[in-house]
């Protein structure tokens, strides 16, 4: 068997996203069967500029093959032009418009999709809403795996993406949710598909005292790992932090690893760690009382699976259906609405290390039971023979 995976942007350097997710799946199925990346030049998800050289090139065993974005994206009159979609009615033909603004924008990756078709057996498009996806999809719709990577957002509505979601062969899905939801949007319950999700690369051992002395933290710490951003819940984070230590005159400290892409506060316990490498994240994750996780948009958090895996407990944003449910489901972590249910939970948490611990230890048993390396192949595997004429 050989496979395709198809997806905006490629790359060691690209560390989150369905883009880490496409590169650890991409890796672990090459022991099981031939494996080949198709992507863009780009390097940024911003304007999609061309940052690798065109052509093949080998990442850790897998061949990956890169085409020229042919039009940046421009983000003030990409976000313009969103805007209007989202408040005005609008056609088909402006949504096709979007998707083109939206790219990255490469007809070449596209030809070669069609003219390969049969030199495949499949392909396996990563996120529903950029260009190599839905015109990919069109040109192999027979041989197409999507794993959508959708979150319950407005965009998700267009009609363009419930034709689209009618086409695959089969869907990968990462929660019980996105596929509800996916399901409920297109119809499209007559198509196979099963929910996967991702699994990680968990160390076999960790040093939290190594992270405590590298910056210089000597007490009780929260952990947020992400891009530092609105749209990842990050502001009402900083609000909902920073009122709670006010009100409690609490020690406790918040620690961001990831790359900031707004205002972080200029609060004494607010501390930046920066981006950092797997050794320190998981340093990080093994020293930290509890994972937050803010945002209101997922459709699967691999970071909470992460800190579940190592047995630590988790806060998330209940606004976030998938969040929440995976909470539910794992019986793993608390989830709260506002502040005041934020503030609730939270003392929970740091006022009972039992509670912590069981948490944890759910966590890790969950992790074990769905998101092993081993279970993630069989998945894929097992959904592609099902599906395979």
């Amino acid at each position: 068997m050989k496979i395709a995976f198809v997806v905006q942007r490629y790359g060691l350097e690209i560390n989150g996203g369905a883009e880490l997710h496409c590169r650890y799946v991409a890796e672990h199925l090459l022991k099981h069967t031939e494996v080949e990346v198709l992507t863009t030049c780009a390097g940024d998800y911003i304007t999609w500029k061309n940052r690798y050289p065109e052509g093949s090139e080998k990442i850790n065993g897998v061949t990956v093959r890169r085409f020229r974005v042919e039009k940046e994206r421009n983000p003030i009159a990409f976000g313009r032009l969103q805007d209007e979609l989202l408040r005005y009615a609008h056609t088909e033909d402006d949504e096709r418009r979007w998707i083109d603004e939206e790219g990255p924008n490469s007809p070449e990756l596209i030809r070669f999709i069609r003219k390969s078709r049969d030199d495949y057996d499949f392909f396996i498009f990563f996120s529903y809403r950029y260009y190599q996806s839905f015109f990919g999809i069109q040109a192999v719709p027979h041989k197409s795996l999507l794993v959508p990577t959708a979150e319950e957002d407005a965009i998700v509505h267009f009609s363009i993406f419930r034709n689209l979601f009618n086409l695959p062969r089969a869907f990968v899905y990462n929660s019980v949710e996105e596929r509800r939801m996916i399901q409920s949007i297109s119809s499209n319950y007559h198509i196979p598909g099963d929910v996967v999700g991702v699994g990680s690369e968990l160390p076999a051992s960790t040093n939290p005292e190594a992270f405590r002395r590298k910056f210089n933290i000597d007490s009780p710490f929260l952990l947020y790992i992400g891009r530092i951003d609105e749209n990842k819940g990050c502001k009402q984070l900083f609000e909902f932090f920073t009122r709670y230590v006010m009100e409690n005159k609490s020690s406790i400290k918040l620690v961001l690893i990831g790359s900031p892409v707004m205002k972080v506060p200029d609060h004494p316990q607010v501390i930046q760690a920066g981006f950092l490498d797997d050794t320190d994240k998981y340093n990080a994750l093994s020293a930290c009382e509890v994972l937050m996780m803010p945002s209101f948009y997922e459709s699967l958090s691999m970071v909470m699976l992460e800190a579940w895996g190592m047995g630590k407990p988790t806060l998330a944003n209940a606004n976030c259906r998938v969040l929440m449910g995976q909470s539910i489901r794992s019986n793993a972590g608390l989830f709260y609405v506002d502040y005041s249910e934020f503030k609730k939970c939270l003392d929970m948490l740091r006022k009972h290390s039992d509670l912590r611990v069981t948490l944890g230890r759910n966590g890790s048993r969950f992790y074990q039971e769905n998101y092993r390396w081993e279970i993630i192949e069989r998945k894929y595997l097992n959904l592609m023979n099902a599906v395979k004429n």
